[in-house]
């Protein structure tokens, strides 16, 4: 199993600025667990994600162990020029939507002008050797009344294969998804694209997380992120109840149906007193 840890999925959302050096300890804490990837900041617009605007001052004191990752999210260029200034953040994260409506509201761009931003922002990671995901957001459908199709997932996965594009996650951006899309999306799309790695991102009502992690896994996905208590998600949702995809239930999920994996449980604990005392869960 490949596990992201998202606190900065967790954070970006949260009411209250959670102090820089708050943001720093935890972040550092969840190092000691073990995770593949951490996501633990944004390089965009302070206007638009209040709470990431101190990133480029975390990134710094994050204490990088047990071979765990370091990755940002970004939006434009400008922002991955930024984010690649920092020698210890390994992967830049970019959120490409399946709907069009979404992808306009997320970042100011239609498709194809988010394609070609992608263009440019793949030539650059290349160029530093780092690495890009791309989340493909309302991968399991959308609120705008748009038409959903796994067909829709298939063509820009193929668009993305053309230019050597080698991770993308599934996302259900809205908690909109159910077993039967996700079987398909993941029944259907990573075996066309031997060469990219997929991964899913969800977000969901707590007691669903079980069948949906178990849909993917048995249709063959091993990449999976999540955030303690599934606090965040996407303010999109419509419902107060969906948030991401929670830690602690990939680690009942693994336990239940004896998967291995390399998570440090002790120190998980320790992050999880931080993540309670930030969050007042």
């Amino acid at each position: 199993m490949f596990l992201t840890e998202c606190p900065r999925d967790a954070m970006q959302g949260w009411g209250e600025f959670i102090p820089t050096q708050k943001k720093i300890d935890y972040i550092n804490a969840l190092m000691e667990v073990g995770f593949d990837v951490l996501d633990c900041g944004s390089f965009v617009s302070p206007k638009a994600i209040p709470q990431m605007a101190d990133t480029k001052d975390v990134i710094p004191e994050i204490q990088k162990k047990n071979n765990t990752k370091i990755s940002v999210i970004v939006a434009n260029l400008s922002g991955a020029e930024r984010a690649l200034k920092h020698e210890n953040i390994d992967i830049l994260g970019f959120p490409f939507s399946i709907s069009e409506t979404f992808q306009y509201r997320n970042t100011n761009k239609n498709q194809e002008e988010a394609y070609q931003e992608i263009v440019k922002i793949w030539e650059l990671v290349q160029s530093e050797n780092r690495e890009l995901n791309l989340y493909f957001s309302m991968a399991f459908g959308n609120p705008y009344g748009e038409i959903w199709k796994w067909q829709d997932v298939e063509f820009w996965a193929k668009r993305f294969a053309e230019i050597g594009i080698k991770n993308i996650l599934l996302s259900d951006t809205t908690g909109t998804g159910n077993v039967e899309r996700i079987s398909q999306l993941f029944e259907k799309i990573p075996a066309q694209f031997p060469d990219i790695h997929f991964g899913a991102h969800f977000h969901n009502k707590y007691e669903d997380s079980y069948v949906k992690l178990k849909a993917a896994y048995d249709k063959g996905c091993r990449r999976f992120d999540s955030a303690i208590k599934g606090i965040g998600g996407c303010p999109y949702a419509k419902d107060d109840l969906v948030g991401n995809m929670p830690t602690e239930q990939v680690i009942n999920f693994m336990a239940s149906e004896k998967i291995d994996h390399k998570l440090n449980l002790l120190n998980f604990e320790a992050a999880w007193n931080r993540a309670k005392d930030i969050f007042n869960f």
